[in-house]
């Protein structure tokens, strides 16, 4: 091994954007390139706008890498030329097959936003928040053709208090992950690190978000609901049918606290005055403090009220 063990970076999302700045300034380190998703349309525009990591890379100074396809010969050609002896793999996008996966000098190594072998798969920060968790972590995985199934090099634990949204989480797992990835990856690059395997018998699994999967189901209790609210924000958000004298309208709660079980049928509307929006669930209640309606941004559910001029809306199933 060299001085500077030679790290290419792929990541997309938000969580590696602290990570790669991490990499990219560690003196025991050598960046030799950053590859990232193509850019996508965005805003209302829909102008084709880079990824979180592409737009990091670029204030950097760096030329990123926006690769259509990952394992293609062509770019799989190029990152052989940059004999990497890491490619560290955070929140990319693309699934990373055999060829790749043997290329480097060392390991692909990936950071997963879980503590494997809990929360295998896509979607490891909104699973912990649905589930209330006590705790999460983020884990330096050895990467291989099973779905999170590689050795774990190392693992941090993070508490939680139940008031994390999902946007707010992954940032702050990305920032602790950055703090140790310069030290681990030079740790297992020089062999001092090697990969635990992991127990495949503790091991669960989360798929990939559905816009389907924010629909409320009112039969579930406040704490669910509230977990909901919170797990699925800002995509695709926690919402509901609502329907007033000026229509159906799909209204997203990105703010609700639990109440007491006030009674009344799952998904009828308690109370809808200047003082509170207060919903009905399987058990308990829940209180709405903000909410979205279509095509505009976040307001208190009061000032939503105060617009309906005294008409209590209705929850259509």
């Amino acid at each position: 091994m060299t001085n500077q063990p030679e790290i290419y970076f792929l990541g997309s999302g938000p969580i590696a954007v602290p990570i790669l700045k991490a990499v990219a300034a560690a003196p025991g380190l050598r960046l030799v390139g950053v590859g990232t998703q193509l850019d996508r349309p965005a805003g209302r525009n829909r102008k084709p706008t880079p990824t979180p990591v592409g737009a990091a890379a670029q204030e950097l100074g760096l030329n990123p890498d926006k690769v259509p396809n990952v394992n293609d010969p062509a770019f799989l050609a190029s990152l052989r030329a940059r004999n990497p002896a890491i490619v560290l793999v955070v929140s990319f996008g693309q699934i990373l097959r055999a060829e790749l996966l043997a290329l480097p000098r060392v390991a692909c190594v990936n950071i997963h936003a879980s503590l494997l072998p809990r929360y295998r798969g896509a979607s490891p920060v909104t699973q912990c928040i649905l589930n209330r968790d006590a705790e999460t972590g983020v884990c330096f995985m050895a990467m291989e053709r099973g779905l999170d199934t590689g050795g774990v090099y190392s693992s941090l634990r993070v508490p939680l208090d139940h008031r994390e949204y999902c946007d707010a989480l992954e940032v702050k797992l990305g920032l602790i992950a950055a703090k140790v990835a310069p030290g681990t990856l030079w740790a297992i690059a020089s062999g001092d690190l090697l990969p635990v395997p992991q127990d495949d018998t503790e091991a669960t699994v989360c798929t990939k978000i559905k816009k389907a999967d924010g629909k409320i189901n009112w039969t579930k209790s406040s704490y669910d609901i509230e977990a909901m609210v919170r797990a699925y924000y800002p995509w695709p958000g926690a919402f509901c049918t609502m329907l007033t004298t000026r229509g159906e309208s799909t209204i997203t709660l990105t703010r609700v606290i639990c109440r007491r079980d006030l009674g009344g049928t799952p998904g009828s509307v308690l109370q809808a005055d200047k003082y509170a929006l207060i919903i009905a669930c399987g058990s308990g209640a829940i209180e709405v403090v903000e909410l979205a309606p279509p095509g505009r941004r976040a307001m208190s559910a009061v000032a939503f009220l105060n617009g309906l001029r005294g008409e209590k809306p209705v929850i259509l199933p």
